[in-house]
């Protein structure tokens, strides 16, 4: 009975240890990138801004590459006094050989900012929901993808 317990025991500090190794993974790919939002009301667009840690990149939205990282993709629910106009805008990206997946990508070093177009209805604030999904790498490895979720407040 003494064994049975102890086994139960190593088998629960196991999958704690487990546990907390994934928690530490998928936070330390938000460390490598810093995400911040806001909305220019001169050209009705909600700004989504990232920093990107040195030595790493976070890919765009288009990868030609069919076996390549997950691209970068921006969501926005639609709510009420809010509608999404096109899709959302990236600036050019580098395109350079990316070792990790044996291929021209495209991606982005240091900051990027994505826009999206949006109209306010007859409100002058609204509430705007997303996800943003990315997966950032540096010249030997890549953490794995991760969803963002954010709210931001539009006052005109």
């Amino acid at each position: 009975m003494l064994r049975f317990e102890s086994t139960r025991f190593d088998m629960l500090k196991t999958i704690i240890s487990l546990l907390f190794i994934l928690i530490t993974a998928l936070s330390y790919g938000q460390d490598k990138v810093q995400w911040s939002y806001s909305f220019d009301s001169e050209l009705s667009m909600v700004l989504v801004k990232a920093e990107i840690a040195e030595g790493w990149h976070l890919y765009s939205q288009y990868i030609e590459n069919e076996i390549g990282p997950i691209p970068t993709s921006i969501t926005f629910e639609e709510s009420n006094g809010v509608q999404i106009i096109g899709e959302t805008i990236e600036p050019e990206s580098l395109k350079e050989y990316d070792p990790n997946f044996e291929g021209d990508l495209n991606f982005f070093k240091d900051e990027v900012v994505f826009k999206q177009k949006i109209k306010l209805e007859k409100e002058k604030s609204a509430t705007i929901n997303g996800v943003v999904t990315f997966m950032v790498c540096n010249d030997t490895m890549c953490l794995p993808p991760t969803d963002l979720e954010f709210s931001l407040m539009i006052n005109k």
